[in-house]
């Protein structure tokens, strides 16, 4: 990829400010944990995969200057930091993940020195970022196998290397499908109300000479309607042990959309995106978010400033919706519950 999403540099954690996209490409050098908290609650860095590897990063930020005296007390920290952490985002597992991660390899190495579990920290957020580069790799793999060539596929919001620390998820099978030599189009939803899919999408299409054409998020049915598509792709925040899926808001309008017109509806993720300690779709909670977004437009005011506004960042796609669900160890098809248990290792 020509440009990493995420790297750990100079001590540390370097990213794309996805803010600034596409009008500039700003780079942040973030070294203390605060500025990581607020780089994902801002959306600087956003993409459930990217969220869980910024996490790792923030809890090495977190621990390294504060000089504890007993592994009590570097426990306790940890916690704090963790907790503090948690309360960034709620709907994305991955950054739970990420760090129920982080505190099982202090876990596994109690009672050592502080120096020591700070190396051990930095190596598992590493890992966690190498790890999640070879996952986007194997994802591509098994989800190519999906697209045929001259196909046009529609996705929303971002699911690409700006979300992952590398292919990405959705759109990763895009790329690995064009380096196949199979001739696919794009449509990018906009992907109201903070425009992933226009800013992002598109700009990263564009930077890979991907044949993108951009609509507003209420011409998906008409297309549909006129033959223009043929399959979708997304990514995917959560996974309930049924299949129900979460992702950004309006992913559900193109399920429900997929149905009626008899197409098939692919979700891309890794299996740190299934949840499986939830038994339904209803048990994720969805993140609400500032009801400004939806009452402006980067600044500039759209709506009304007193309107009430509802505004929450992601829906829930039922799993009878969903054709497949693409991991990095293959394609799962229903009846999901069954399927998932065939490729272990799920939480």
């Amino acid at each position: 990829m020509p440009i990493p999403t995420l790297e750990w540099k100079r001590n540390s954690l370097r990213i794309i400010d996805q803010t600034k996209l596409p009008a500039q490409l700003v780079y942040l050098e973030l070294d203390n944990l605060q500025s990581v908290w607020r780089a994902i609650k801002n959306l600087q860095v956003r993409g459930a995969p990217a969220i869980g590897i910024a996490a790792a990063f923030a809890v090495v930020l977190g621990i390294r200057d504060v000089r504890l005296k007993s592994f009590s007390q570097f426990e306790n920290r940890l916690k704090r930091v963790t907790e503090y952490l948690r309360q960034a985002r709620p709907t994305a597992v991955n950054l739970f993940w990420a760090l129920e991660r982080m505190e099982r390899a202090v876990r596994l190495h109690a009672h050592k020195s502080q120096a020591f579990l700070n190396r051990l920290l930095l190596k598992e957020a590493q890992k966690i970022l190498q790890e999640d580069k070879d996952i986007c790799r194997s994802l591509a793999r098994f989800g190519s196998k999906l697209i045929k060539d001259k196909d046009i596929i529609l996705t929303h919001c971002n699911a690409g290397a700006l979300a992952t620390a590398d292919f990405g998820t959705a759109l990763g099978v895009i790329y690995q499908a064009r380096l196949q030599g199979k001739r696919i189009k794009v449509y990018a939803d906009e992907t109201r109300p903070v425009l992933q899919g226009a800013r992002l999408t598109c700009w990263e299409l564009l930077q890979h000479k991907v044949d993108v054409t951009l609509i507003c998020d209420n011409m998906a049915a008409e297309l549909m309607k006129e033959g223009k598509i043929n399959k979708i792709f997304v990514g995917a925040d959560r996974i309930a042990a049924n299949g129900d899926t979460a992702n950004k808001i309006g992913t559900y309008n193109l399920a429900v959309l997929a149905c009626f017109h008899r197409l098939p509806f692919y979700v891309v993720a890794p299996v740190s995106s299934f949840d499986l300690r939830l038994r339904t779709g209803k048990d994720i909670p969805i993140e609400q978010r500032d009801p400004q977004e939806v009452r402006s437009v980067f600044g500039r005011q759209v709506a009304p400033a007193n309107v009430k506004v509802y505004n929450p960042a992601f829906d829930v796609t039922p799993q009878h919706l969903i054709s497949a669900i693409v991991t990095e160890r293959g394609i799962l098809r229903r009846p999901y519950k069954k399927s998932f248990k065939k490729i272990g290792g799920l939480k």
